[in-house]
């Protein structure tokens, strides 16, 4: 089993008032775009621009966290052509979840201690605190504690160091588009639908779900999560096998992130794609069902154990 190994967290501390003030904003921000969208879907006021700068925009900004912010920055599951990683992150900044230094180092210190004390977003905690909740409970983590590789790459710095200037462009270009329509339904409307959908791997995957390999989390594989999160949703494969840059790893298992790096490694523009062998997918496939049967084994006997005593009390 690959994971990632503990680190010595940093000592928690309360976040500032103008920090929870910012998630706020961000987090209510795009429900107020959401209600507006409704308002002018119920008048017919919804052109096909609309739409059209929604589905983009949302693409975008999703293949920029799943590809670049987790598969390529947190996880190094390839290695891209540098316009390609400084392009991965800046439609990762995009999403309005945080600079990219700072959204590995709370994903590394996930890996580390996942469904465990001292996990960021764990569901254990409540099914709301991994949602959404723990962004109001403490700060990103410090990327010079779990991720200072990262901290000395040029353009992973700079990108990170300019986050406000990306994040207010996802903004400004829609509503360049498409005047204050275009950002309702290509800002708001996006950040509100990037939201819940990366906060559902969070949530919903280490709460609901298959799990086809034994890990020492609550992760799951849940269908729907990785049809819109472009194959994040494979949660539970990707904790048994965190480095690998094809979350899908069966043929029905979509994952619009691992065609792309995929694709991206066959015009040359990606190198070292990480692929679990399948030897090792064979492996692992069997340890998962022998320690079932184990367990199944286990608990059988038990209840053959309990059975004469049932009996006994019900004669007595």
């Amino acid at each position: 089993m690959q994971s990632a190994q503990p680190v010595s967290p940093a000592s928690p501390s309360r976040p500032s008032l103008a920090y929870r003030a910012a998630i706020l904003t961000v987090v209510v921000a795009p429900l107020i775009g959401v209600v507006l969208a409704i308002r002018l879907l119920w008048q017919s006021a919804v052109s096909w621009t609309d739409i059209t700068l929604l589905l983009v925009m949302y693409a975008l900004v999703a293949l920029g966290v799943t590809v670049g912010f987790h598969r390529m920055l947190t996880h190094r599951s390839f290695t891209p052509h540098p316009a390609i990683k400084f392009i991965l992150l800046v439609l990762g900044s995009m999403a309005f979840e945080g600079p990219a230094l700072s959204w590995a180092a709370t994903h590394i210190k996930h890996h580390a201690v996942a469904d465990r004390e001292g996990d960021p977003h764990s569901p254990l905690d409540g099914f709301f605190h991994a949602h959404m909740g723990w962004l109001f409970t403490k700060q990103m983590e410090d990327p010079n504690v779990y991720c200072r590789h990262l901290v000395k790459d040029p353009i992973i710095a700079f990108v990170s160091r300019t986050f406000p200037l990306w994040a207010g462009l996802s903004l400004v270009i829609p509503f360049a588009i498409g005047g204050w329509h275009g950002l309702i339904w290509g800002g708001l409307v996006r950040m509100f639908l990037t939201h819940h959908v990366t906060w559902s791997v969070n949530s919903v995957c280490h709460t609901f779900g298959k799990r086809p390999y034994e890990t020492n989390d609550a992760s799951r594989n849940e269908w729907l999560v990785g049809l819109l999160a472009f194959g994040e949703g494979w949660h539970n494969n990707h904790h048994a096998f965190p480095r690998s840059a094809i979350h899908g790893l069966r043929w029905w298992q979509f994952d619009l992130s691992g065609l792309l790096i995929v694709a991206l490694e066959k015009v040359g523009l990606a190198s070292d794609v990480y692929r679990v062998p399948p030897e090792q997918l064979a492996r692992r496939a069997a340890r998962t069902a022998a320690l079932r049967s184990d367990l199944r084994a286990a608990e059988d006997a038990e209840d053959a154990a309990a059975t004469p005593l049932v009996g006994a009390a019900a004669s007595e």
